[in-house]
């Protein structure tokens, strides 16, 4: 036995004498960076996966208690602004728009489903501070919302002093703050105005950003559009001369970007508009209006069906195969079409 072992020890110490230089470490690295890759790869795809839909009764029960056995006027609104923005935190994997090392720094899509969520909620707090809190516009801004607003406005990508998560933490304990307030009764100085004008100036900003995002899904096939840019004012101006008609493209490597982009957004403002259905009902009914928001929620949830496809695909409009963005472009100019609508049957005395 001693003898084998010997002849064993020996093959191998020859064998490496022969080995070229750096041969003998070759085969012993490559498994591990294997591994390691797969793991990656792996995990990526683990993290790349969106969060499901929460349910807004249940996330405010459990944050805001029923006061007197009713919630206060805006803590749907306020707890779903909140729970939104601690899902974009405490997801899988994090918050990833800002990390600096594999496998975050090679995903996009998550990161852009990220910004999509995050211009909305940046909208409806800019919205809240402006006017859901205010009485008029001699009154003073609340001094909880004057805190949240601006720190969901601080740079998405920063990664160190200060950590872009940290920063929006802060807007979110402001929300808390504000929404303690709301819930007690002995302090008055913390209200939100449930008000056809506060909502209609709100769903002005949701129109304008989902018809930005209708035109550059739409464009991912490409177009000559006409120049409207003044239409609908004779004596209108702008500051530099333009071509009559444009060629409006999206570069190919931004079509997911925008795709993904989307879908966050549709992800949030479908919940900003459930929290706004019970915040608002009485001036709904009133308006006649219920039936109109349902149906932007509707509009919207249809963006969030399963992709079964493992890429974003761009065939053209009526080619052979699929284009993705222009099926989320059919649901969100849908969606915009009912805003307008909505928007009008608030302005309706």
């Amino acid at each position: 036995m001693k003898h084998k072992l010997d002849e064993w020890l020996l093959t191998i110490k020859s064998n490496w004498n022969r080995r070229e230089p750096g041969e003998g470490l070759k085969g012993w690295l490559s498994l591990p960076v294997i591994l390691i890759l797969i793991f990656l790869i792996g995990l990526g795809a683990y993290w790349s996966d969106e969060p499901e839909a929460f349910d807004i009764i249940t996330a405010t029960a459990l944050i805001a208690p029923k006061i007197d056995g009713k919630t206060t006027t805006g803590s749907y609104t306020t707890s779903t602004v909140i729970v939104a923005m601690e899902t974009l935190l405490n997801k899988r994997g994090g918050y990833l728009s800002n990390d600096m090392l594999p496998p975050s720094i090679w995903l996009d899509n998550i990161p852009n489903w990220e910004f999509g969520v995050l211009v909305q909620v940046r909208d409806i707090t800019r919205s809240m501070r402006n006017d859901f809190s205010r009485s008029q516009s001699q009154s003073t801004e609340d001094k909880d919302l004057i805190i949240a607003e601006p720190q969901f406005n601080f740079d998405s990508k920063s990664w160190i002093f200060p950590a872009t998560e940290n920063v929006y933490q802060e807007g979110v304990d402001a929300l808390y703050d504000y929404l303690n307030r709301l819930q007690d009764p002995g302090t008055q100085d913390a209200q939100f105005y449930a008000r056809a004008d506060n909502l209609k100036d709100w769903l002005s900003q949701v129109e304008k950003r989902l018809g930005s995002l209708s035109q550059r899904l739409s464009a991912s096939v490409g177009q000559t559009r006409f120049n409207t840019d003044l239409a609908g004012e004779s004596d209108a101006v702008q500051s530099t001369a333009t071509n009559k008609q444009v060629d409006v493209k999206t570069p190919w490597s931004e079509i997911d970007d925008i795709f993904y982009e989307s879908r966050g957004a549709a992800w949030a403002l479908a919940h900003f508009l459930k929290a706004v259905e019970l915040d608002f009902a009485s001036t709904l009914q009133k308006k006649n209006a219920l039936i109109s928001l349902r149906q932007i929620v509707r509009e919207l949830e249809a963006t969030q069906d399963t992709l079964w496809s493992p890429v974003i695909m761009n065939g053209s409009g009526f080619g052979m195969f699929a284009n993705h963005s222009l099926v989320m472009a059919s649901y969100i100019s849908r969606a915009n079409a009912a805003v307008i609508d909505l928007r009008n049957l608030l302005e309706q005395g």
